[in-house]
């Protein structure tokens, strides 16, 4: 009997702890994979850290780098050391890396300098924007790996335009995965109604954190602007990130009073609130999709998103940072009662996305 593959997933921010969670338990599940984590510690506050771990039953992390905040290089930089010292310690087949962080980036650039087999889940995903940090994250990320799991046709038609064409599979969104495996348990741990002071389609959803929206003051000033327009109609819900608080101090910008400003909240009470909200508003790509599992409609405060197929089918609306823009989208999808889009099943994959990457690396020769 051959030896178990070795396998070191990176996580280190939000979305990276939620699609480890389906992941890790398929890879689990498999004899011919021995997989452990390794936290680089990018975000590093207890409300956006620890609580996915602890609310999802993600496997203790067997290194935590604790590199905390700082600039692009700094923290790359310190990540990148950090997993190569790991990797030269604790020789492995294979490093998985999940979307376009800096984490993501690091790691795979530690690997492939050890000449240590690279997989990149959810690559091939394009904004054709070079200004966002992330873009430029996936785009270094897709040419280091070996294997690449795409959501889509679309992920892998990229890949194939940059002449990345082998190690290519086309296995659907692990957060489908995450959504069907939590959405349940979600309902049945989160009272709305006690814990936010909310109804069920009563209430928007709002999510703001990238740094070309909030480190913008007047960019900023737009969608503060815009939400509060929104929330004359419907009161919103706004977990804040702290890097987000501070800017809105700094630009001495106030929300409406219809806007409720909450702490960061964890993974299954943003699916309660997204499933139960009658709109959500986000400037994030896992919250476009959570919204579309979730049956809400969406607006996404940026001029690119790299998941097209949500507004192909209707369910996403691209305003930017545009106060005016923001509000008539919003107040059009709150007004589309029933005569919506018809809901595409199946866009992103049926949510087994994990058992098929489990499956490619049991069987890919190159990485046994």
């Amino acid at each position: 009997m051959k030896d178990a593959m070795k396998v070191i997933s990176v996580v280190g921010a939000r979305p990276q702890f939620i699609k480890a969670a389906a992941l890790s338990v398929a890879l689990s599940k498999r004899d011919g994979i021995d997989e452990r984590l390794l936290h680089t510690g990018q975000h590093y506050d207890q409300g956006l850290s620890q609580i996915f771990f602890t609310q999802m039953g993600i496997p203790r992390p067997s290194w935590d780098l604790g590199v905390g905040s700082g600039s692009h290089a700094a923290q790359t930089g310190a990540i990148l050391t950090g997993v190569e010292d790991v990797l030269i310690l604790n020789p492995v087949d294979l490093v998985l890396v999940y979307g376009d962080t800096n984490s993501t980036l690091a790691a795979a650039l530690a690997a492939a300098k050890l000449n240590v087999k690279v997989a990149h889940v959810e690559a091939g995903m394009r904004s054709f924007n070079r200004r966002m940090p992330e873009e430029v994250n996936r785009v270094v990320c897709d040419h280091l790996a070996d294997l690449h799991f795409c959501a889509s046709d679309t992920a892998a038609d990229n890949l194939a335009a940059e002449g990345v064409t082998e190690g290519v599979h086309r296995v659907g969104d692990i957060m489908a995965d995450c959504y069907r495996i939590f959405s349940k348990s979600a309902r049945d741990h989160v009272d709305l109604t006690a814990r936010f002071g909310v109804k069920r389609d009563q209430f928007a959803v709002l999510t703001c954190h990238r740094a070309e929206n909030t480190d913008d003051p007047a960019l900023l000033a737009e969608i503060v602007s815009g939400v509060s327009a929104v929330s004359e109609s419907v009161p919103v819900l706004f977990p804040v990130h702290p890097r987000v608080a501070g800017a809105l101090d700094r630009a001495g910008l106030t929300f409406g009073k219809g806007v409720k400003m909450l702490e960061p909240v964890g993974y299954l009470e943003m699916l309660v609130l997204q499933e139960a909200a009658a709109l959500v508003m986000t400037d994030s790509g896992g919250v476009q999709k959570e919204a579309l599992y979730a049956h809400t409609p969406c607006i996404t405060l940026r001029n690119e998103t790299e998941w097209i197929e949500t507004l192909e089918t209707g369910w996403n609306v691209l305003v930017g940072a545009d106060g005016l823009r923001i509000r008539e989208a919003a107040l059009g999808l709150l007004a589309r009662t029933g005569d919506g889009p018809p809901y595409p099943e199946g866009l992103y994959g049926d949510g087994d996305t994990a058992g098929r990457i489990a499956d490619v690396l049991e069987k890919d020769p190159g990485c046994a």
